[in-house]
């Protein structure tokens, strides 16, 4: 079956919006947002030193206002913790306490089960070549 790029850009959103959605589902049980999730990931990804409040913004792509309140409200719920950083008396590093790691892990598993249920019906061969075709496309136009 050929397929034109305008289908297959197409489908590659439509299966975004998918994931999104049953993404977004997945995470209701824990009461909590997609940003905050996300955020919760950057950080735990920067666990051993702390992150900025600045680096965090730029990582989900958003105002440092938003990534305080999204910190603000993780932080209300015990999953996040400030503290003065090491290398600059100015700064505050964010960590994620035990009970985030806890909330992590969760959330990685409950986001495997999403991703395994709706890529399930590919064999290994095609996962992997679809895999490799995105990567291929994303890296052509990031180069762009």
């Amino acid at each position: 079956m050929a397929t034109d790029e305008a289908a297959l850009g197409d489908l590659v959103v439509r299966t975004a919006r998918v994931l999104r959605r049953a993404h977004r589902e997945a995470l209701e049980p824990y009461g909590l947002s997609p940003h905050q999730a996300r955020a919760m990931g950057v950080i735990a990804r920067a666990w051993c030193g702390g992150l900025r409040l600045s680096t965090l913004a730029a990582e989900l792509g958003i105002a440092p206002r938003s990534a305080t309140d999204v910190v603000d409200a993780l932080e209300a719920q015990g999953l996040v913790h400030r503290s003065p950083s090491d290398s600059d008396r100015r700064a505050i590093d964010l960590q994620l306490t035990n009970e985030g790691l806890a909330m992590r892990r969760a959330l990685d598993r409950a986001r495997t089960a999403v991703n395994r249920e709706h890529f399930g019906v590919l064999s290994k061969q095609q996962r992997d070549d679809l895999a490799s075709s995105l990567q291929t496309a994303l890296e052509s136009s990031a180069c762009q």
